[in-house]
């Protein structure tokens, strides 16, 4: 079993780990009890009824939270040169295609997100297993491949977020920073909850949702009631 600090076992006992709370009553808990000195983020793990080892049971999709996640995203457009200047006054970080690919094949990742257009995608197929595996290979389901560039950078630096169903049936997601305002975190782990919600796999005819979590960095999960 994992030892915790004095500090994580202290805040450990004011969470009934048998308890469900309201939402209200978990972001109240995480306002009080944070201890860390720096702003950690606020991650949501959703435990699903959904199967991925069925096609009619994933779940991808993408959700802009009413005030964001607070953090900060290194954004690169793979396209042409000339839409490479506009990329950039949107927003992005990296944008072309020669100098791009090169970084990727070396192992240069510096970047969060990787958006493209449907007519450069198919340049990425000889990087795709440097992207796969870490999850920035761009796709339409992930709003990451598109023919409105400027749109996209700007929806993504606004904090526009990936969501997608894991090997063990979770999704995990970030709702916000610590240091946010109560009401602001209540109503981004509302709208992240339906957006989930909203993108039900047709193979689950029931409930879909089994179990909520609300994980601050560095501090004990807390149950939340749904």
């Amino acid at each position: 079993m994992a030892k915790h600090g004095k500090k994580y076992v202290e805040a450990a006992k004011h969470i009934d780990r048998n308890k469900a709370y309201t939402i209200a009553e978990a972001v109240e808990l995480v306002k009080k009890g944070n201890y860390s000195k720096f702003d950690g983020s606020v991650e949501m793990a959703i435990k699903t009824f959904a199967d991925p080892k069925y096609n009619d049971q994933m779940i991808r999709a993408t959700t802009i939270l009413p005030h964001g996640t607070g953090k900060s995203v290194k954004i690169a457009v793979f396209c042409s040169e000339d839409k490479a200047a506009e990329a950039k006054a949107a927003g992005a970080d990296i944008a072309g295609t020669e100098v791009l690919l090169n970084d990727i094949k070396a192992g240069k990742f510096g970047f969060d997100v990787l958006i493209t257009t449907p007519e450069n995608i198919r340049d990425l197929a000889t990087v795709a297993k440097q992207l796969g595996p870490k999850g920035l290979m761009p796709s339409p389901k992930a709003g990451t491949v598109t023919q409105n560039i400027v749109q996209t950078v700007e929806e993504f630096k606004k904090g526009k977020m990936e969501f997608k169903l894991d090997k063990t049936g979770n999704i995990h997601g970030i709702v916000g920073k610590v240091s946010f305002d109560a009401k602001k975190l209540e109503e981004n782990i509302v709208a992240f909850l339906k957006a989930i919600e909203e993108n039900k796999p047709t193979g689950i005819k029931a409930k879909l949702i089994k179990k909520i979590v609300l994980a601050p960095t560095m501090w004990p999960g807390i149950i939340v009631a749904y």
